[in-house]
């Protein structure tokens, strides 16, 4: 099963894997932002590819996430466009589509629905679970990959949030940044990045004042 592929951005999803995803409102960022970060990833995946054959995709892992910075610095410090996920109806049918999977294609362990994007931590591995519960030794056939799975995120989300608010078009950027996570330390790094963007952003003074802000329980 194919493990890197490529939307607009290059992307690393192995199968069964706890991944960091954000994605964004269509308007979120000016034009001219998309395209510098999508220009520098493009041209440091094919020198990447030249120097280091073997690790080039490990080495683009860090790239992205060095890029990320920069992107969620500018969603943050300076949100740009209609920011349509502060309507209540908008965040509402987001949250949804998120919990309407969990169980399904994923373990759903936070969210945060910000008002021009949307941070989520999901795990991968219960798809790889036999009848009883315990990890299977072949990936099955009908395992979904993360691009299938946020493409009825973003899709399903869409559709309902148009209808909603009585508006036609694109809703959602067309790609996402990803990052599957690598160890426990920094799943919980994740996490806490996640519980407190809205506090960073002053928009809550506690994670849990924030109504679109989702953890679950920990074991």
């Amino acid at each position: 099963m194919k493990i890197i592929y490529k939307n607009r951005l290059p992307h690393i999803a192995p199968v069964g894997a706890s991944f960091f995803v954000t994605f964004r409102l269509a308007d979120s960022l000016p034009q001219q932002i998309v395209a510098e970060i999508k220009q520098t990833l493009a041209e440091k995946e094919r020198s990447l590819r030249i120097q280091f054959p073997n690790d080039w995709y490990e080495l683009l892992r860090i790239e992205r996430k060095r890029m990320f910075g920069k992107y969620e610095q500018q969603l943050d410090a300076n949100p740009y466009g209609e920011c349509l996920l502060k309507n209540t109806a908008a965040a509402e049918r987001t949250a949804e589509k998120l919990r309407e999977f969990d169980g399904q294609y994923y373990d759903l362990w936070a969210y945060c629905i910000m008002p021009n994007h949307v941070h989520v931590l999901f795990d991968f591995s219960r798809q790889l679970m036999d009848e009883q519960n315990l990890p299977s030794p072949d990936i099955p056939e009908e395992y979904k990959q993360l691009d299938y799975v946020m493409m009825r995120i973003k899709g399903g989300s869409s559709y309902a949030i148009n209808y909603a608010l009585g508006r036609k078009g694109t809703l959602w950027a067309k790609d996402s940044f990803d990052h599957y996570v690598r160890n426990e330390p920094e799943w919980f790094r994740i996490l806490n990045y996640i519980l407190h963007n809205p506090v960073k952003a002053r928009l809550a003074e506690r994670w849990d004042e924030y109504p679109y802000t989702f953890c679950r329980p920990l074991p």
